[in-house]
């Protein structure tokens, strides 16, 4: 069985916010709302200054605190390990928002939690993300992170690789190749 996860290349990032626009149009994202963005983070001090760029969104953890939280069994593991929301089950009582380390969720105007899916109707398909699709510097891949075959496989081999607030002990898969 697939464990799927994604990766954001630092080096290739430019914050152009292709993956922000086709995810709202892929997943008909409220306006006003994100199920992902892109951020820049200043580090350092003058004159050994750098900037980090990268897209962030829903970390898809194997220890998620939403799914555990989630008194009606709305937030839960999709194929893969994909954290999802059914919008049927969701009584948006945001219970699923406090736990979330990251920050990634939002309530819909009609009335259930939303976040990244990693476009979970496009994987069953066969499908990269739309986000990945459309990236025009390649800084995204997803794929299986136990497949020896695969492009995400291969670069958290051969690349370190960090994860958002590893502190929390979420075991996020998304990550970040500086």
């Amino acid at each position: 069985m697939a464990r799927y996860g994604m990766t954001v290349d630092q080096k290739l990032c430019v914050t152009c916010n292709a993956c922000v626009l086709a995810c709202k149009n892929e997943n008909a994202v409220p306006e006003g709302e994100a199920r992902c963005w892109t951020v820049q983070v200043e580090k350092g001090e003058f004159p050994l200054l750098s900037l980090e760029t990268r897209s962030e969104r829903c970390n898809h953890c194997e220890n998620a605190p939403c799914v555990s939280a989630c008194p009606t069994a709305a937030s839960h593991y999709d194929i893969g390990g994909i954290v999802v929301v059914d919008p049927n089950k969701c009584i948006g009582c945001k219970v699923c928002t406090l736990a979330c380390p990251y920050e990634v969720r939002y309530l819909h105007p009609d009335g259930y939690i939303d976040k990244c899916t990693f476009c979970v109707h496009r994987v069953k398909e066969g499908k990269d993300p739309a986000c990945v699709t459309v990236c025009p510097t390649k800084a995204l891949t997803f794929g299986d992170l136990d497949d020896p075959r695969s492009e995400i496989f291969r670069q958290l081999q051969s690349r370190p690789a960090r994860v958002l607030k590893p502190e929390e002990g979420t075991r996020p898969r998304f990550f970040i190749l500086p």
